[in-house]
């Protein structure tokens, strides 16, 4: 029997044997520091790779540096239009995106002039530059819009950001060449997944608290009833054979709610809470059905 230690070990070895590409956004809830756990916790062999909660895209990221989804079809999803169009950009014309990037500056009034930019106006390479932009230089990495699902965060405060990595851009559009992207609710996975194919759910999480709901990457947010019908369509695909992980909150609603598959707590540490002293590590549940 494997080890804690030598299953984290070996996921260390894998994700180490690719430098690039690496998640080129920050986003809420982004899985980049418990890489090393997910890969520890995915299995060994599957079929196609589905992600329906595209967002950042750290495990994707991890399992092409892994030589996990070498010669896999790779489905990415989400239901945030303008996120899946600039996966898109760097994915078709990653040369036009770093073009666009290098007239950016990191100044408050230029991020407010481009913050009243209409996305639905520009052109994929455009549009691409000006979410890594904003999402580079505004507060605190957020992505939140508003009712009428125009971005609202501020400003943020950095010393010398990097808004244009030219390298990791290349590499991610490298990557991005035998996946199929699709603007779409995450029930559209029961159309794709197959037995034996791993799907991964990155959801906003159940909020810990009333004043820790964080659903802003949507204009019309991710309540409660979008929770269960997550929690449905997990259990349908793992009656299918697939194989289906889960990353949420730790909380008495997901565990009774996922309460017939193995769930595993990671702790990890939130960084979307405007107050530092609320940043700490927090545990997690990863849910599985293998």
């Amino acid at each position: 029997m494997k080890t804690k230690a030598a299953v984290r070990e070996r996921a260390k070895t894998k994700a180490s044997k690719r430098e690039a590409p690496r998640p080129f956004l920050k986003w809420a809830g982004g899985k980049g520091q418990l890489v090393e756990e997910l890969l520890a916790l995915a299995p060994e062999r599957f079929k196609a790779y589905h992600e329906p909660f595209m967002g950042g895209g750290a495990l994707f990221f991890a399992l092409q540096r892994a030589t996990q989804l070498d010669g896999k079809e790779v489905n990415l999803s989400d239901i945030n239009g303008e996120l899946v169009a600039t996966y898109g950009a760097i994915m078709e014309d990653v040369q036009s995106v770093i073009r666009h990037l290098g007239k950016h500056q990191y100044d408050s009034d230029h991020y407010y002039k481009v913050r009243t930019w209409d996305p639905r106006k520009l052109k994929p390479a455009k549009l691409a530059a000006r979410m890594i932009f904003l999402n580079k230089t505004g507060f605190n990495g957020l992505y939140r819009v508003n009712s009428k699902g125009q971005f609202n965060v501020p400003f943020g405060r950095y010393k010398n950001p990097l808004i244009c990595d030219k390298d990791n851009l290349k590499a991610v559009s490298n990557a991005l060449r035998q996946v199929e992207l699709h603007q779409e609710p995450f029930e559209k996975v029961l159309d794709r997944a197959k037995r034996g194919d791993l799907v991964y759910f990155d959801p906003p999480y159940v909020p810990l608290s009333e004043t820790a709901n964080f659903v802003g990457y949507a204009q019309n947010g991710f309540g409660v009833s979008d929770q269960e019908r997550l929690a449905e369509v997990f259990a349908l695909l793992a009656h299918r054979g697939v194989k289906v992980m889960l990353s949420n909150s730790d909380t008495p609603w997901v565990q009774e709610h996922y309460k017939a598959f193995r769930q595993v707590k990671v702790m990890a540490k939130r960084l979307v809470n405007t107050r530092a002293d609320r940043r700490g590590p927090i545990s997690e549940l990863v849910v599985l059905s293998y």
